[in-house]
């Protein structure tokens, strides 16, 4: 038996494994799709340029997704915004609240030396009763210079270090199994390194969840970021960010359709969560798998009206590398759950099968098809006599291109007026700019998807300086 099959069958046998999980890429049903559409496009690019129905039909196909995709996300935030969903914990109600239940904070962490001390002082700083409050440190155990940062630091005795064993996947999701198997608070949270809550988090959710009925198994807290205006990735990364969680989410919240989780500041029934078996190890997105497992299992996930502070990623390159895993994850996910499409649509309906279809498979479909769409129009446009594809379809991908590109752009200036980021309308209008990023780092993820699936591209913080000295 190999090393690496060694590792799996131990992870099998030490921490729960949902039972679809991304162990192993496409299914031979899948894989034949996949071929069958190459074989379809060999087959038009082989025709040149005799336009065929079977070519017509797939062009207008792509396109008609397309503007699906695009108008299924405006619906969403429009119904977000008019539904006004989200959970809202009021001063009174956490002033009038005297008994609070166990909570287990997580907080995976992998070569975080630079920003540990603002990550301790955030944590440190949150509203709750100390003697109920448990704090598991996942440290990762090759990580030999944080553990070393650990011998000279005297950590509270309401935290508690968990090491990591050092073998593949290396993902953050069998590092929070591991946190989940020694969790024993009522409720559980999980944190990034450079993540501030705000102060009354827990004490909301705690509120929360004794409010919301049982199937209730999971409050995703909003993020945004503390260094909007550092550059312009991040000002593009705050724009995308404020249309993402005070719009999108409380959208799909708004519907009851199933939402993709963000990877961190989710609260969860920690007893169910276990029912859940946790994370899925081998994907690279774990919080998105999550919550769509959640949805399948006949729970639900509710947006809890409270900010987590992040810093948004100002390097272009690292910045890469965090899309591309994030957009992986969601490809991941996305073929992991059409293995048994008709199992989803018994468990789910029709309705939310064709909304997991269009939040999961379209993020990346949007994503990867946008600058192959702009290049051929481009393309068309210098050389209209000798482009092969029909200029009635060309005209129609032309409009719908820019109708989708302005739902994007009125979605991300919405967001950042509704965040009160006014400085940020602007540079929101050059958005298209960034989807070419986007689009970059999804394709990166894509390749990276076929070749090396369960890789965890690492993603470096404390790029801004520490939060806390910079607001002192």
């Amino acid at each position: 038996m190999s090393k690496n099959k060694k590792n799996i069958e131990y992870i099998k046998e030490k921490i729960p494994l949902p039972d679809e999980n991304a162990e192993s890429n496409l299914s031979f049903i899948q894989k034949l799709m996949f071929l069958l559409i190459l074989l379809i496009l060999f087959y038009i690019i082989y025709k040149q340029g005799e336009i065929t129905t079977l070519g017509h039909c797939f062009y207008y196909i792509i396109t008609i997704l397309y503007l699906i995709i695009c108008t299924h996300k405006l619906i969403l935030v429009i119904a977000g915004s008019l539904k006004k969903s989200e959970i809202k914990i009021t001063d009174i109600e956490i002033s009038s609240t005297k008994n609070w239940p166990m909570y287990t904070i997580l907080l995976p962490v992998y070569k975080e030396t630079a920003i540990f001390s603002q990550l301790y002082q955030a944590i440190e700083n949150l509203d709750y009763p100390r003697e109920k409050i448990e704090v598991l440190l996942l440290v990762e155990e090759d990580d030999d210079e944080f553990k070393q940062l650990l011998v000279g630091q005297k950590l509270p005795e309401w935290w508690k270090v968990i090491f990591i064993p050092d073998f593949k996947p290396k993902t953050k999701g069998k590092a929070l199994n591991y946190g989940l198997l020694k969790a024993s608070g009522k409720y559980l949270v999980i944190y990034d390194a450079e993540d501030i809550p705000e102060k009354n988090q827990l004490k909301k959710s705690a509120i929360a969840f004794e409010q919301m009925p049982d199937t209730v198994v999971c409050l995703q807290s909003k993020l945004n970021y503390y260094n909007p205006y550092q550059n312009i990735l991040t000002k593009w990364f705050t724009a995308e960010y404020s249309s993402w969680f005070d719009l999108y989410l409380p959208g799909i919240d708004a519907i009851k359709a199933p939402m993709p989780l963000g990877g961190t500041s989710n609260h969860f029934r920690t007893e169910k969560l276990l029912e859940l078996k946790g994370w899925d190890p081998f994907n690279v997105t774990e919080d998105c798998d999550l919550g769509i497992r959640i949805f399948k299992s006949r729970y639900s996930t509710r947006v809890l009206d409270t900010t987590t502070w992040e810093e948004a990623n100002s390097v272009l390159a690292n910045w890469l590398k965090q899309r591309s895993r994030w957009v992986k994850g969601y490809i991941q996910t996305y073929f992991v759950n059409m293995r048994r499409p008709v199992n989803f649509i018994k468990n789910t309906g029709i309705i939310n099968f064709f909304h997991f279809n269009i939040i999961v498979g379209g993020n990346f479909f949007v994503l990867c098809f946008n600058p192959i769409a702009w290049l051929m129009i481009i393309v068309w446009f210098l050389t209209p006599d000798k482009f092969l594809m029909p200029d009635r379809f060309l005209l129609v991908s032309t409009l719908v291109l820019l109708a989708g590109n302005l739902f994007f752009v009125l979605i991300n200036v919405w967001g950042v007026l509704k965040r009160k980021w006014y400085k940020l309308v602007f540079i929101s209008l050059l958005s298209p700019a960034y989807w070419f990023l986007m689009s970059m780092g999804a394709w990166k993820g894509f390749f990276q998807y076929l070749r090396n699936p369960h890789f965890w591209e690492k993603t470096e913080h404390a790029l801004f300086k520490n939060y806390y000295s910079q607001n002192s």
